[in-house]
């Protein structure tokens, strides 16, 4: 968990330089992309005032950048929830996260040298413990890592953001997914992805990418219609 404890770390201290809403706005993202707000359950604009310790302000300000994310809904009667998604909208994700997300690991690939691939092969080394530990919340954020880390090579700043995006709507659901049925039946491409990475084979890459996400957002489709 080192690998992700320094960037962890970088991000406390540059909270110190941000204003107040912005501190808030990343609070809440995090806490929405791992899944720890449930999809549907709603939650008033006092209770993250007082669960955050901040004024009204800030929180209100992060909770509309989150909306217009798509990552919340406004239900009235000043509360906000995690939006469920529908079989539709998980097909819909299918088909945005393998275009998009394909697309960047395709151009990565000749952006990586060979300490940036051992470095996204520990991330995974530590990805297999958390599978194997059972470790939800451990699996969740080495699992955004990997994926982060990798497309943040593709130099690809509007692709990147709409992942980003994908990944805010997805990632709660994931989360309730993962805390049914545990992590040992979860796909994972992602040595299939850096053998491509290796082999400097971008197509290769990019339908790893394309199978790795097919496969876990067609898992969660099943998960949750069966729920």
């Amino acid at each position: 968990m080192d690998l992700i404890k320094n960037k962890a770390s970088a991000s406390t201290n540059d909270k110190g330089k941000q204003p107040a809403h912005e501190q808030v706005y990343q609070t809440l993202r995090s806490q929405i992309l791992f899944g720890e707000l449930v999809p549907g359950q709603p939650v008033t604009i006092q209770g993250l005032t007082d669960s955050l310790g901040v004024g009204m302000t800030p929180v209100r300000e992060a909770i509309r950048r989150l909306i217009s994310d798509g990552a919340l809904v406004f239900q009235g009667n000043r509360r906000v929830s995690v939006p469920l998604l529908s079989p539709g909208d998980i097909q819909e994700m299918i088909f945005a996260r393998t275009s998009i997300e394909s697309e960047l690991s395709r151009r990565a690939t000749s952006n990586l040298q060979a300490e940036d691939i051992d470095h996204l092969e520990r991330l995974d080394t530590h990805l297999d413990r958390m599978i194997a530990d059972g470790d939800v919340g451990g699996y969740l954020r080495l699992n955004q890592a990997f994926h982060e880390t990798l497309y943040s090579h593709a130099n690809a700043p509007i692709l990147s953001d709409l992942a980003e995006r994908l990944w805010l709507r997805f990632g709660p659901s994931l989360r309730v997914v993962c805390g049914r049925f545990g992590t040992q039946s979860l796909p994972d491409r992602h040595k299939d992805i850096i053998s491509a990475l290796r082999e400097g084979d971008a197509e290769k890459a990019a339908k790893a990418t394309a199978q790795d996400i097919e496969q876990g957002m067609e898992l969660m489709s099943d998960a949750l219609t069966s729920a």
